[in-house]
């Protein structure tokens, strides 16, 4: 494992299977009367989030504290940030207070990677999601739940993505959830598509290791997951469709929808999301929508990934198991 984990195509495939055998174990300690290890007992993490986030940070401090770690949550409303202080000026107040590793949500691209790289903090950096840019413990956590459903639990391990059909579909222009999948599931062997309205795919797409489509019924029969994406409307400035109502005729998720898909087919969604418009109540609260299982499966990946930055580089398998004991 790297330093710091700043982007999902920074992953070999061999990382991101150590990332999700390892977050195997880690789901283990959910299912114990006592859900802590003390792998980082003694270590101090910051979460520092500069956007508003409730799934993201709320997991990620479940995390640090299942490991024992020391937490400290810093927002950037009512702090310093708010007057004017630089990220440089908040990262080595971070520094000078000794902390170990700095979880950063941001709203410009490339600032966690500015963060690990500056030269301001000697800790480790983990993306919580930057700009459009990526997320990729949101994509590690996505694969992690498509192996549990299409390869198995057990089966799973050790095992990558190859083969498999995942389809993407929504608004991919404002998303850094489907840049890092994108990136994540071709490094794990699966074929990507993306669906989505001319108006809201990025420019460069055609270098991007997926296929692209602008007709969501096509793509149903042959995917083995589908993952809608929430519509971002706080990050538009222009009108990139005509109305809701037509947005969800042709890029929406409904039963008649789902029923074209393969009787194994999952449905993904990163949350939150906006029933009506890319989803249905209908097809939301069926057995074969994932939300519910991404979160409790991001809880055991953002472990696996804070234990193999700061608690060791090897499986948590033989750690985990010996403390049963």
């Amino acid at each position: 494992m790297m330093r710091h984990l700043i982007s999902a195509a920074d992953l070999t495939r061999d990382d991101a299977v150590l990332i999700l055998d390892t977050a195997e174990e880690m789901a283990r300690v959910a299912d114990r009367p006592i859900k802590k290890l003390p792998t980082l007992r003694g270590r101090t993490v910051v979460n520092l989030f500069f956007e508003d986030s409730t799934r993201t940070r709320i997991s990620f401090e479940a995390a640090e504290k299942r490991l024992s770690a020391d937490v400290i949550n810093f927002s950037a409303k009512g702090s310093s940030v708010s007057k004017g202080e630089s990220l440089k000026d908040t990262a080595q107040t971070l520094e000078a207070m000794g902390v170990d590793a700095v979880v950063i949500r941001h709203g410009a691209s490339g600032a966690p990677y500015r963060l690990a790289t500056s030269g301001w903090i000697d800790a480790a950096v983990i993306n919580a999601g930057d700009g459009t840019h990526q997320h990729p413990t949101q994509a590690l956590l996505d694969a992690f739940t498509m192996r549990r459903r299409l390869v198995g639990r057990d089966a799973g391990l050790g095992q990558d993505l190859a083969g498999k059909r995942i389809t993407i579909v929504g608004d991919v222009l404002h998303s850094r959830v489907a840049r890092s999948n994108v990136d994540l599931l071709h490094t794990l062997g699966a074929e990507v598509t993306l669906v989505a309205p001319p108006t809201l795919v990025p420019v460069g797409v055609g270098n991007w290791p997926c296929e692209v489509s602008y007709d969501l019924d096509s793509t149903l029969p042959t995917s083995d997951a589908v993952m809608m994406l929430r519509v971002q409307r706080e990050r538009m400035n222009a009108a990139f469709f005509p109305t809701e109502r037509e947005y969800s005729r042709r890029y929406g998720l409904d039963g008649e929808r789902m029923a074209k898909m393969p009787g194994h087919a999952v449905v993904m969604h990163p949350g939150p999301m906006v029933r009506g418009m890319e989803i249905t109540a209908e097809v939301a609260d069926s057995d074969r929508c994932t939300v519910v299982e991404q979160v409790a499966n991001g809880v055991s990946i953002r472990m696996a990934v804070l234990y193999l930055l700061l608690g060791g580089n090897e499986s948590a398998v033989a750690n985990t198991r010996t403390e049963e004991k």
